[in-house]
């Protein structure tokens, strides 16, 4: 019961302070972008926040159970995506858009805006899915089973929702202090209890190289190609994550935004490290647990994404559980918040505002966008049932992000010959790519008999769906920007100079 009192209040007073804060808004910009004046600190805490979601509690963590420390590439995708990030992030704060799509309309079109718009709304409601999926197993494993993780589903979908309906990006920034604050310090103390609960550091070594001693090298036993595959996804979607340069609008200056990403980064790169370790500490303690096998000796991935939670419950100090466990809930809450926020945003502002209600106030947006929140939530919720593992849902939506929207966002910021109908070529080419390999995935992945189209086998493993989707993208770009008459100086002079 522990547990669970201390998981509720860490919540209720997540939830109190959300409530505070609707007294702030008092117009669109509020509610959206936080008034444009947020601190340095607060926005390392929620871009870090952004980012450590329950892709990286469940999958990062299903993935090293499976690969050991070659996991880090998975990883290291990301980190190397925020260093480039770095170099345009005062940018994006002068140009001070909303939104990704505002930046993809000023340098290509409006066509460029509705298609960004669409790979959003699709990628992001399976991300803020799978917040929902974590949740409910979260609560599953919480309650003991009492609950099952669907039901336990439903209650997460309820409480994020809920969360981001309050006061948007005003509640979301107050309470990403806290949540990046309990991540970082609940997965530094965890991990030498969790290597204590085993034996030692010693022990834990030896159980891993007599179990599996490709989990200790760096290409656990895995060729190039498929550390391309793992790190294509979280490197293309971090350099194309929508509410990260939402949250840029929200700096007081440029100078704060690039401040802000190099703490990021030191954030993002603890956290996971810390995440990966624990994780793989997890496989030495639990390399006995049929739970975690099936009968073939193959890995259950879906109970190996549980493996931190698990830890927190069954092996660590109670009080040392229950702070991994309130940093769980904080994980998921603070990642299904943004992304439901980011999406709405996208909905109000690029199809329901520029559309329909031109001539909305700014309190009738807000309420539009309350509304948005909810509608995209029950279709979240409902897109679950589609797959079977967080990692899955976490590639797919990534790989649709980042093929379709980073290459013609870094030509923007860095090629100064990209032209206007090549950025939306290559964004509708990389989002035509990704629907065609996950609709034939579908269409196969019960057939006796794998498809063969082109040289590229189906049902394609997940792990490899973003090399295709990346090579069309990047050579429509490219092709159709040098066959195409050279653009103006005004088209790319606000991105390019500095």
């Amino acid at each position: 019961m522990i547990y669970i009192a201390i998981v509720t209040l860490y919540v209720l007073a997540l939830l109190g302070i959300s409530v505070y804060k609707t007294r702030a808004v008092q117009s669109a910009d509020d509610f959206m972008v936080a008034g444009r004046q947020v601190p340095v600190y607060m926005l390392v805490a929620t871009l870090v926040c952004t980012w450590i979601g329950s892709g990286s509690l469940f999958g990062t963590a299903g993935l090293t159970f499976r690969t050991g420390i070659s996991e880090l590439w998975f990883s290291a995708g990301a980190w190397v995506g925020i260093l480039i990030v770095y170099l345009i992030a005062a940018r994006v704060r002068r140009i001070a858009q909303y939104t990704l799509t505002d930046l993809l309309e000023k340098r290509y079109s409006q066509l460029a805006k509705v298609l960004g718009t669409i790979a959003i709304i699709v990628a992001y409601m399976v991300i803020a899915g799978y917040q929902f999926k974590g949740g409910g197993r979260f609560i599953s494993i919480l309650s003991e089973g009492a609950i099952t993780p669907e039901t336990g589903m439903i209650f997460a979908a309820i409480l994020i929702i809920g969360f981001t309906v309050l006061a948007g990006m005003v509640s979301i920034v107050a309470i990403d202090i806290f949540n990046g604050s309990i991540m970082l310090l609940a997965m530094a103390v965890t991990l030498p209890f969790a290597i204590a609960a085993h034996g030692g550091f010693g022990e834990v070594i030896a159980t891993i190289q007599q179990a599996e001693p490709a989990h200790l090298s760096i290409m656990g036993g895995h060729d190039f190609f498929w550390v391309i595959g793992i790190t294509l996804p979280t490197f293309l979607l971090l350099l194309s994550e929508s509410s990260m340069y939402q949250k840029f609008s929200s700096a007081r200056d440029e100078k704060s935004a690039r401040q802000a990403v190099m703490g990021m980064f030191i954030g993002v790169v603890l956290i996971e490290t810390l995440m990966m370790s624990i994780a793989l500490v997890g496989f030495a303690i639990y390399a006995d647990d049929p739970r975690f096998f099936f009968a073939d000796g193959s890995i259950n991935r879906a109970m190996a994404e549980e493996i931190i939670l698990r830890i927190g419950y069954e092996q660590l100090p109670v009080i040392i559980g229950s702070l991994l466990l309130a940093a769980g809930a904080a994980i998921i809450i603070s990642t299904g918040n943004t992304f439901l926020m980011v999406t709405s945003t996208n909905v109000t502002r690029d199809i329901f505002h520029a559309f329909f209600y031109k001539n909305a106030t700014q309190s009738q947006i807000v309420w539009l966008q309350r509304g948005c929140i909810i509608g995209i939530g029950v279709l979240a919720y409902l897109m679950m049932s589609q797959f079977e593992t967080i990692l899955e849902m976490a590639l797919i939506s990534y790989t649709m992000i980042g093929a379709s929207l980073a290459p013609a966002l870094l030509a923007a910021f860095f090629w100064k010959r990209v032209t206007r109908v090549a950025g939306v070529a290559s964004i509708a080419s990389g989002m035509l790519t990704v629907i065609t390999i996950a609709a034939l995935n579908s269409v196969v992945k019960d057939s006796a008999e794998p498809l063969n189209v082109l040289g590229l086998v189906f049902p394609m493993d997940t792990d490899y769906i973003a090399i295709p989707a990346v090579i069309v993208s990047v050579t429509t770009l490219v092709i159709v920007s040098l066959l195409s008459a050279q653009p103006r100086e005004s088209d790319w002079r606000d991105f390019i100079t500095k």
